[in-house]
């Protein structure tokens, strides 16, 4: 039985790739920071079927007991600050768990069992101002935020220690995935959780920034299957994770929409614009300067060609149906919320 840890485990992705790993029979471990109330996340319905351990990225120590008592064959390094938007305010702190932690990672694996697999989650937010279209693994990378610089360092640290030390060490350069389980903070869960209050009444609209912004977007699920596909090759490589299209968030917006039959007229412009129902004229999206960025990066379009040839990855969710999913769920979200209310 192969032995697998996973940082930031209570994730999105770390509770869709513990799923996938008890599936194919690991014996998988979690790394958790320790909280005033214990909070399970996302994998609240497994937590009887792996094993937790307490540790912080910014603690070395803390990673190396963690590889001690996993014995993990396979780490994979999901812990981040992840909230792009976050990482201006909070830019040291960004780095140390973005950047550092990934240092402090390959270092315990290095020191308690340097023949370990490891799988560092890089971001298409490394390409920022893009140098071309679409990216691949070979296009110069240019980082627009305090996060996507964070995760540079990650990436590179991560290059590094393979070509120094000979470490079975992987990046998947990840671009948009989301998912049911995204955060709420994060702005296609902000959509989908608004579009579902607002067709139960509970919500009359959603303030939204740059709405022209295009993002290559996929489902978690699909994407943590790559991750493991890059630990079961030969030789360790780094790879692009992507569907090769892009949506702006106006799209986003209208398929949200569309998922509980409400159609969307837009008026206006810049910070006048407003999304309005088609039938009965009421404003139900508003645009909000503070919600751009102070450095915006306008698009993002990944080439997946390398992953899908040597590790034989397809994505299975399309865009419609990633969406659909998302409304759906918080619809009954909502609808539960709504019931406990009335109670």
């Amino acid at each position: 039985m192969k032995h697998a840890l996973i940082t930031g485990i209570t994730g999105q992705d770390g509770s869709y790739l513990a799923e996938l790993l008890l599936e194919k029979g690991y014996e998988v471990y979690g790394i958790w920071r320790r909280k005033a109330t214990v909070d399970y996340g996302n994998i609240a319905h497994l937590k009887d079927k792996i094993k937790l351990i307490y540790a912080d990225m910014t603690d070395v120590i803390s990673l190396i007991s963690a590889m001690r008592i996993s014995q993990a064959d396979e780490v994979y390094n999901l812990a981040a600050q992840s909230f792009v938007a976050t990482s201006w305010d909070t830019p040291l702190g960004t780095a140390e768990i973005d950047a550092l932690g990934v240092t402090n990672m390959l270092e315990a694996i290095r020191t308690v069992k340097p023949e370990a697999k490891f799988y560092q989650a890089s971001t298409s937010e490394m390409f920022g101002l893009v140098q071309e279209m679409p990216q691949t693994e070979k296009t110069p990378f240019y980082p627009r935020s305090p996060y996507g610089v964070a995760k540079l360092y990650g990436h590179w640290i991560t290059k590094n220690y393979r070509e120094s030390y000979g470490m079975f060490a992987c990046s998947g350069i990840l671009f948009n995935h989301e998912s049911e389980r995204r955060g709420l903070e994060f702005v296609t869960r902000k959509i989908s959780h608004a579009v579902a209050s607002i067709k139960l009444g509970v919500q009359d609209f959603v303030e939204l920034g740059n709405l022209d912004s295009k993002r290559d977007w996929g489902h978690s699920k699909d994407y943590v299957k790559a991750m493991w596909l890059m630990l079961q090759q030969d030789k360790p490589d780094d790879y692009v994770i992507a569907t090769n299209e892009t949506r702006t968030v106006r799209e986003f917006v209208e398929q949200a929409f569309k998922t509980v039959d409400i159609n969307i007229i837009w008026e206006g412009s810049g910070v006048d614009e407003v999304g309005k129902d088609k039938e009965s004229g009421k404003i139900i999206v508003k645009i909000n300067q503070k919600f751009f960025r102070p450095a915006e990066v306008d698009i993002l379009l990944g080439n997946p060609e390398k992953a899908e040839k040597n590790l034989n990855w397809k994505r299975e969710i399309n865009f419609a149906e990633l969406v659909q999913r998302m409304v759906k769920h918080d619809l009954e979200l909502v609808q539960k919320e709504i019931r406990i209310e009335n109670l």
